[in-house]
């Protein structure tokens, strides 16, 4: 892998200016530790982060030979999502789904269960191609990280749960 320019700095959005270049990458794929990545001009690159690391829409890799390379949300499937937004958002949050919110729409990865469930729900859901740049997850990972609803209330991440049992 030495052929392949390694990224060695992950650059938040607005951190820097100007890149030479871009890769393209859906939501999922914005989820990586280590991988090779092909760019928008055609240039190899491998990415060998310590971590697991949620990358943004806008953040750059920093290449080891100085290149800049910006982070751009891929078009993918999604749902768009109108009508009553802080009911709907309420349904999509519980189910700990990642969620674009906007003022006047909600977007989220295309799913056909999730589909008919906001449909049932009153909403007007209609399928897009569009890059997909959901809100961060509340834990400093900007990821909806699933856990356990379960009912055991062993909770390391420092928020209790109010259900409304019995």
């Amino acid at each position: 892998m030495d052929d392949y320019p390694k990224a060695i700095k992950i650059l938040k959005k607005g951190s820097f200016i100007g890149s030479l270049d871009h890769v393209s990458l859906d939501y999922e794929a914005r989820f990586m530790r280590r991988k090779r990545l092909r760019t928008g001009s055609g240039a190899g690159m491998l990415v060998d982060l310590p971590e697991v690391t949620n990358l943004s829409d806008g953040d750059a890799f920093e290449l080891e030979d100085g290149r800049r390379i910006e982070i751009r949300a891929a078009l993918e499937p999604v749902l768009v999502i109108r009508g009553d937004l802080t009911r709907f958002a309420w349904h999509i949050g519980n189910r700990h789904t990642p969620c674009q919110i906007e003022r006047d729409r909600l977007v989220i990865r295309a799913d056909h269960v999730l589909e008919a469930m906001l449909k049932g729900l009153g909403a007007e859901v209609t399928q897009g191609f569009e890059p997909f740049r959901p809100e961060g997850g509340a834990y400093g990972m900007g990821r909806t990280m699933g856990h356990d609803h379960g009912h055991s209330h062993s909770h390391s991440h420092g928020h209790s749960h109010e259900h409304g049992h019995g």
